[in-house]
């Protein structure tokens, strides 16, 4: 993959960057930063030297260790998000980053993976492929740091990436390149020392909105957010309301919409419903079904939502966890 060299004035996606605290000197990438976005071409821009028209751009971070609930909101939010034709940012890490370009990505969006590591550094290693795949969709890859053989001949750079302490602090300051790309920066689960509350704290001080979902008190991995919700975060209840502060217009279509969801038998239209009222988790899906008083085996389930995935209306989300398509 060939490597593109710019500052941050260079292209209409980056300039906001050139606004904030410790603002990059250079900028490599490999792919396509995001065009402009023609819906909001008449829409007056965030900064006078962005320019109109800059596609909307959302942060989606969180712990790399998740749970099933966090990996499912993170999936769901960024698949909504590009869906729209959102941009989602993350970190290429292990946990919600990757979750948040996988879901991206099948949507059919654009995502933009910002790394803390040399241009030609992936880093965790495992995600190479995942990185070759946001380049191949038109996204990019994005990092502050040359490929490793400059970074080699500037002695102070290389001592610092080589130590741990040094590595830490990059990925740390990879943080404000996340939320300074971003209109909105949303923390899907952390705990109280996860790097994406760092990621919230820039967000902070450039002016961004924060979202962070809220979650059970007693969890150690809804700690941070919980505590971004008293710091003035906004408690994550649907993507709609994301898209509204965005200058979307859909709240009212998106409702209406699923307000009518019938599937083309009655086991597909109950499990439809029973998905729309929050549920997920197939069992759960099934033994709510059951008890609503319908007949329906274990086979007959299993024969439903395949045909809905088929036709486009439900996506598995792992685990026997499913959601709706809009």
């Amino acid at each position: 993959m060939e490597i593109n060299r710019i500052t941050p004035e260079d292209t209409q996606f980056t300039a906001r960057l050139s606004a904030i605290a410790l603002k990059p000197k250079k900028l490599y990438y490999f792919g396509e930063m995001p065009s402009m976005d023609e819906r909001f071409s008449e829409t007056e821009a965030r900064y006078a030297f962005e320019g109109r028209g800059r596609p909307r751009t959302v942060a989606v971070v969180g712990a790399r260790k998740c749970t099933d609930y966090g990996r499912e909101q993170g999936y769901k939010i960024a698949y909504e998000l590009a869906r729209q034709g959102v941009v989602v940012v993350s970190g290429l890490a292990f946990g919600k980053d990757s979750v948040a370009h996988r879901a991206a990505l099948d949507a059919g969006g654009m995502t933009v993976a910002v790394l803390g590591t040399p241009i030609d550094q992936i880093y965790p290693a495992c995600h190479k492929g995942l990185a070759e795949e946001i380049v191949q969709k038109k996204g990019a890859v994005i990092s502050e740091y040359p490929e490793w053989q400059e970074v080699l001949k500037d002695e102070k750079l290389a001592k610092v990436l080589q130590s741990q302490s040094g590595r830490k602090a990059a990925f740390l300051q990879r943080n404000r390149l996340i939320s300074g790309l971003s209109d909105i920066v949303i923390v899907v689960e952390a705990d109280i020392r996860s790097g994406s509350l760092n990621t919230a704290h820039h967000a902070f001080e450039q002016s961004n909105l924060v979202y962070a979902v809220p979650g059970d008190v007693t969890r150690d991995g809804s700690r941070g957010c919980n505590k971004l919700l008293g710091r003035g975060a906004v408690a994550f209840t649907e993507t709609e309301e994301i898209l509204l502060d965005l200058g979307f217009r859909v709240k009212k279509a998106v409702t209406q919409k699923r307000g009518i969801l019938k599937g083309d038998s009655k086991a597909e239209t109950q499990i439809l419903e029973r998905i729309q009222e929050g549920r997920s988790d197939g069992e759960e899906i099934l033994e709510a079904i059951q008890k609503n008083g319908v007949m329906m085996t274990v086979s007959d389930f299993t024969m439903a939502i395949f045909d809905l995935q088929i036709k486009g209306r439900i996506k598995a989300l792992g685990g026997n966890r499913w959601m709706l398509i809009d």
